[in-house]
């Protein structure tokens, strides 16, 4: 019985508390078992750029169900090594060897996502920016928009709906690329210290597809694939002349959605065999041709259940091998096996696996807001799905729209989804749920070129967990409490000796050491 009692009293002397400087979160609670953290034109909660505890001491930031966003407290090490044998004791350890690079973490600039940070005051929309891409915010560095019409617009379009017009001398980029995407991109950029990794994904083609529609049953026509390569080059080419360089495209978004008939939104369909011959004779070389071989190129684009079949069939001793960067995954069938993206890693190990789209609450016209304000449940479904992915060689992680409205939308398929940040322009308030701050306990902490940790367990069903060292040297430990149970949690690290951590209920924790 005097286990417990001496963990409290080593924790009790060493520890101290504080916000970072940050500003503190002003509450908000919506009938959810939680609460959002409300932001209008003169006040939002910061979290600064997190100092390195010195040598024999770490940080832990905590964020819980019941009070806390990234709640800051400090602690020594404990000297020694060697597990607890306790029921209410986790001992890990942490590894020295490495596995993945990380590229970053990030949302997408869709139309309605733009559109929406537009209908705030700009000082609003400044702090809504700053939240995401500032030193004193969640430091994105990966920023997704669509080519063309998708979903998540008010309207379906491309950037020619002019049929028949194959030079496409008609081309020309529509009002939500100049007067919402790019805008807004340049702002959010502006405040970025490394600047943000913007890719492109095509959703539909013009008139290009076998049934002449923006979504339902199609695929590219036969003769349409070099004019639907010349249209990749006519948008990258457009966002340059407005000063957004684009960093990478996908070949096409969800490619298995043109295969189902009756499919409601912006699609088109590549079968692998498709996509192989669509990549290796046409993207590929017409990208290298036009001076952006530079520009990352991506495939699959849709989900896990796809690998790594779909990988193999495109990559596999084909032309596509010296054109291709990367795999691109959703994750809205994540409840397929992760070895897939293991197995799709051991069998092209120079080709990094980057999440590239997640959304929670979809939902179609017929269903209940998707919107739940200060629903916890949700961060842990993503913290869950990202600490799944890295530990199976994912290499990155993107969120579907920066902020949506009070319904989850506009959405011109009616098709809204729930967002990490909910948009209400009436009182030119701002509200960041769960979610918001769940993905920043890893893109804050875990930087573009930090590799992950080998991190064991003894206990690895109680909790999910995984470890990195940045660049400049600190490591980061996450923990995910998903159940309703407080756990004491030891982590050996060789060279400090051990941190106690106490892991509370439902919450999350980011640890940070040199």
């Amino acid at each position: 019985m005097w286990l417990p009692i001496l963990f409290f009293v080593v924790i009790s002397a060493s520890i101290t508390h504080g916000q970072d400087e940050g500003l503190p979160c002003i509450q908000r609670t919506f009938d959810q078992n939680s609460f959002v953290c409300v932001c209008n034109a003169t006040y939002c909660d910061t979290l600064p750029r997190p100092s390195t505890p010195m040598k024999g001491q770490f940080a832990v930031y905590t964020s819980d169900l019941s009070s806390k966003r990234f709640f800051k407290s400090v602690h020594d090490f404990e000297p020694g090594s060697g597990g607890v044998a306790a029921p209410e004791v986790v001992n890990f350890k942490l590894g020295s060897t490495s596995f993945q690079a990380m590229m970053g973490w990030g949302g997408a600039f869709t139309d309605s996502a733009s559109l929406n940070i537009l209908t705030l005051s700009t000082e609003a929309q400044d702090m809504l920016l700053r939240s995401y891409f500032s030193e004193s915010g969640i430091e994105y560095t990966i920023g997704r928009i669509n080519m063309g019409g998708c979903d998540f617009s008010w309207r379906a379009y491309t950037c020619d709906d002019y049929e028949g017009d194959v030079s496409l001398e008609k081309f020309e980029l529509q009002p939500e690329d100049l007067d919402y995407k790019i805008p807004v991109i340049k702002r959010a950029a502006a405040m970025s210290e490394k600047g943000i990794n913007i890719f492109a994904s095509p959703g539909q083609p013009p008139w290009m597809k076998t049934n002449n529609d923006y979504v339902g049953y199609g695929q590219l026509l036969k003769d349409m694939y070099q004019p639907w390569a010349n249209y990749f080059i006519k948008f990258l080419d457009g966002y340059a002349e407005n000063g957004v360089k684009i960093w990478g495209v996908t070949a096409e978004n969800e490619p298995t959605a043109g295969y189902i008939h009756g499919y409601h939104f912006n699609c088109m369909g590549f079968t692998a065999e498709e996509e192989r011959e669509w990549v290796s004779e046409y993207l590929g070389p017409t990208l290298e041709a036009h001076g952006y071989g530079d520009v990352v190129l991506m495939i699959v684009d849709d989900n896990r259940q796809n690998l790594p079949e779909r990988a193999e069939t495109v990559l596999n001793g084909t032309a596509a091998l010296k054109y291709v960067d990367g795999i691109a995954v959703h994750w809205y069938t994540d409840s397929s096996s992760p070895e897939k993206l293991t197995s799709t890693h051991e069998k092209f190990p120079d080709y990094f696996i980057l999440g590239t789209e997640a959304c929670q609450g979809f939902a179609g016209p017929f269903a209940e807001n998707p919107v739940r304000l200060g629903f916890w449940d949700r961060l842990e479904t993503y913290a869950h799905d990202i600490l799944e992915d890295v530990n199976h060689w994912v290499a990155g992680w993107t969120e579907w729209n920066l902020a949506v409205n009070m319904e989850g939308g506009p959405n011109w398929a009616n098709m809204s989804a729930d967002g990490p940040i909910i948009v209400n322009p009436e009182k030119d308030e701002f509200y960041k749920n769960p979610m918001f701050y769940g993905l920043g306990h890893f893109s804050k902490f875990v930087k573009e070129g930090a590799v992950r940790l080998e991190l064991t367990s003894d206990d690895p069903h109680s909790l999910e967990s995984a470890a990195f060292r940045n660049e400049d040297g600190t490591r980061v430990v996450i923990i995910l409490n998903r159940s309703e149970t407080e756990l004491d949690v030891r982590v050996e690290v060789e060279d400090q000796g051990t941190m106690v951590i106490t892991v509370g209920p439902r919450s999350l924790q980011t640890a940070l050491f040199a």
